[in-house]
């Protein structure tokens, strides 16, 4: 885990921005934004956003960088987050293990097909982004509805990624959640076959049930409680690692959204008391 990186976060949006605070360190451990919504901004909301700055940890999770698309790299736009990761003080950037872009943007996070030679492409283009962002990019597992081509598991791709090219994980429960139920595997044996060493932070957030067997992953709702059984267990595996509450749509309050931080908060306590007590 990354020096100053801990405990529970929120994703920041601009709806909500001006109902952040430093009342809330104590409750809020870092805030992630996304550096596409940000990189541009002025006015008020620039100015809310660094005295925020000022004030929490920040991380950035991308949506456009498009790390596994048959476009050429945005070798310009990467410059632009080094430059804003650089200003902010911001060590740790973000993306989806996915593509959403071919000849033009496709508006959604489309899965990278599951074979060795698309871990390869990706590793490689990968390595690019690192040697201009000079530092480790943080690659997400994303929820998926049909798979390109499957030669070899989920899993298996994932890790061919990170090993080749260096990068550090940002763990989805949800997604992994979400995934398991749609594809029919085990979440937990995807969680435990992920190397701990790479896992730096994690999401948790809510999904919709389209069916009993297809689960959209929208962010959009509450946590329920096998994705919270999930993300301790994530936590028995790999150690506390940093998690952050993502609700981008049907946003409630921030203090609603604060119980699920706490939510964090406390099962991350738990799971160090229970460590604790082995180790004594």
């Amino acid at each position: 885990m990354f020096d100053g990186l801990h405990g529970a976060g929120l994703g920041l949006r601009r709806e909500f921005i001006e109902h952040i605070d430093e009342r809330m360190d104590s409750e809020l451990d870092f805030l992630e934004v996304a550096p596409e919504n940000w990189i541009k901004m002025g006015g008020r909301y620039g100015h809310l956003f660094e005295q925020l700055t000022d004030k929490f940890q920040f991380t950035c999770h991308g949506l456009s960088l498009s790390i596994g698309s048959p476009d050429p790299l945005d070798v310009n736009f990467v410059k632009q987050v080094k430059t804003f990761l650089d200003k902010h003080n911001i060590v740790l950037y973000s993306e989806h293990l996915s593509f959403c872009s071919a000849q033009g943007h496709l508006y959604d996070l489309m899965p990278i097909p599951f074979t060795y030679e698309a871990a390869h492409y990706v590793a490689n283009r990968v390595k690019q982004v690192q040697d201009i962002i000079e530092r480790p990019l943080v690659l997400e597992n994303v929820s998926y509805y049909t798979p390109l081509m499957q030669e070899i598991s989920e899993l298996e791709f994932t890790k061919t990624v990170l090993e080749e090219s260096g990068a550090l994980m940002l763990l989805d429960v949800n997604n992994v959640y979400v995934n398991s139920i749609n594809h029919n595997y085990d979440a937990e044996l995807f969680i435990s076959g992920l190397p701990s060493e790479k896992v730096v932070y994690g999401h948790i957030a809510g999904h919709y049930n389209q069916d009993i067997d297809l689960i959209i992953d929208t962010h959009g709702a509450d946590v329920i409680e096998p994705v919270w059984k999930l993300l301790e267990f994530a936590y028995q595996q790999h150690g506390c690692f940093p998690t952050l509450l993502e609700r981008d749509f049907n946003i409630p309050s921030v203090e609603q959204m604060l119980e699920e931080v706490r939510c964090i908060s406390k099962i991350q306590a738990a799971v160090n008391k229970l460590n604790l007590s082995i180790n004594a």
